[in-house]
């Protein structure tokens, strides 16, 4: 498969050899997903959460990215405190640069690409404005929900990174709705916390 002129990552990103290509194009590709580690809440997943914005989804929970901009000088406000959603986002922009050849750097653009369908500009200050807005009209989409992210991804097991003390009411929430899912859904095992 041949990349675009000006995408960054396409369909044999971190494939160099011919080994790679095959066990990846012809045994991984469309394996189910096993997520040890997920970062998406158990009440999103249990009330099908929709976003509003590229913040909510990317920015709300996630420390390692919140650890990459205070590695960046960015103050609280930035990450964890009150700026506005665009001032998050904007701030989260001028980190990714600073970033490169760390893993953040490459999972950012592949969600860009495997989630929004943008894979013809990188992340930076003079490309957020541009990225928010594709994004947010991506996230609009009837097809862009907690649950519909989990089946278009093709996973079979997600562990959530609960508090240890968390009810589990969610999960019962969750394993209560399985019925009214898809069959990849159905399959799913219930969604567990790790041990």
């Amino acid at each position: 498969m041949v990349m675009a002129r000006n995408e960054f990552i396409g369909e044999e990103f971190l494939l160099q050899s011919p080994q790679a290509l095959e066990l990846y194009h012809n045994f991984a590709r469309d394996m189910p997903i096993i997520d040890y580690h997920c970062h998406l809440p158990s009440e999103q997943i249990a009330q099908d959460a929709r976003w509003q914005n590229i913040t909510q989804i990317w920015l709300y929970g996630d420390h390692y990215k919140w650890r990459a901009m205070r590695s960046n000088g960015l103050d609280e406000h930035y990450c964890t405190g009150r700026a506005s959603d665009w001032e998050k986002f904007e701030k989260f922009a001028a980190t990714i640069p600073y970033l490169l050849r760390n893993p953040l750097y490459h999972w950012t653009h592949l969600e860009m690409k495997r989630y929004f369908g943008i894979s013809d500009m990188l992340l930076c200050p003079a490309t957020a404005r541009s990225i928010w807005d594709r994004c947010n009209e991506r996230i609009r989409g009837e097809d862009f929900s907690a649950r519909s992210l989990i089946e278009q991804s093709n996973v079979d097991l997600i562990c959530t990174t609960d508090d240890p003390t968390d009810s589990l009411e969610q999960h019962r929430a969750i394993t209560a709705d399985l019925a009214i899912m898809s069959e990849q859904a159905r399959t799913m095992a219930l969604i567990r916390k790790p041990r």
